[in-house]
């Protein structure tokens, strides 16, 4: 692959939430898994774990997990309102529809074939801003890497697919369900599939001016 190539799947690797009944192999999941591994981790101690779930059951029961923590978040951001009044709610329709697609998705949460739990065993965190007064974000920085990895292999396979952080709330259940150890935390979870929908020729995001400041803070770069 050329750095072009690379370039162009940063470029349109989308959130994928409807997904098509043609089954993923396991060969293309091998690819994409074996690639990821050389992700950066604090101290390379390579905490990651992956369990690759495929049982019809167990796909619903992770619906049935993550359905209730998708309602709290959606009503906690108010777009079940948006969701509920449509055009009177003087959201405009493309953020409507990535809202319905969301909800989709949500609802219809096991029909992706293929669903990918992130876990990170704990002790493999370099955890360095504990001390500091906000929420601690450092440690994801061993982990999310290889899953961004995972995430562009997949796309470079011609998959679609979906990260999401909302089962993590279901640890305990996560946990007694698929024989979690102790010694290792829910970091993430990623659907996987064939995407029903065309792929789009490019994601919209903010220009590299809106965010990059040259020295000191909102210098212009």
């Amino acid at each position: 692959m050329s750095d072009r190539d690379l370039y162009e799947l940063m470029r349109c690797a989308p959130s994928t939430r409807r997904f098509g009944d043609e089954p993923v192999s396991r060969e293309a999941l091998e690819r994409v898994l074996d690639a990821a591994r050389f992700a950066p981790s604090g101290g390379n101690r390579q905490g990651w774990r992956v369990i690759v779930i495929v049982d019809s059951n167990t796909r619903r029961r992770l619906r049935e997990l993550y359905a209730p923590h998708w309602d709290v978040y959606m009503q906690a951001a108010g777009a079940r309102a948006v969701l509920d009044t449509g055009p009177a709610s003087g959201v405009r329709p493309g953020h409507r529809r990535m809202l319905a697609a969301a909800d989709e998705y949500a609802r219809t949460f096991d029909r992706a074939p293929v669903h990918l739990l992130i876990l990170v065993a704990v002790e493999a965190l370099a955890i360095t801003d504990l001390q500091l007064d906000r929420p601690s974000i450092v440690g994801g920085a061993s982990i999310y890497p290889f899953v961004q990895n995972v995430l562009l292999g997949l796309r470079a396979e011609g998959l679609g697919a979906a990260f999401g952080t909302l089962l993590v709330a279901a640890e305990p259940q996560l946990r007694e369900l698929l024989a979690i150890p102790s010694e290792y935390a829910v970091a993430g979870h990623i659907s996987v599939g064939h995407r029903a929908d065309p792929w789009p020729a490019s994601l919209s995001r903010e220009p590299p001016e809106r965010f990059v400041s040259s020295e000191r803070y909102g210098e212009p770069w």
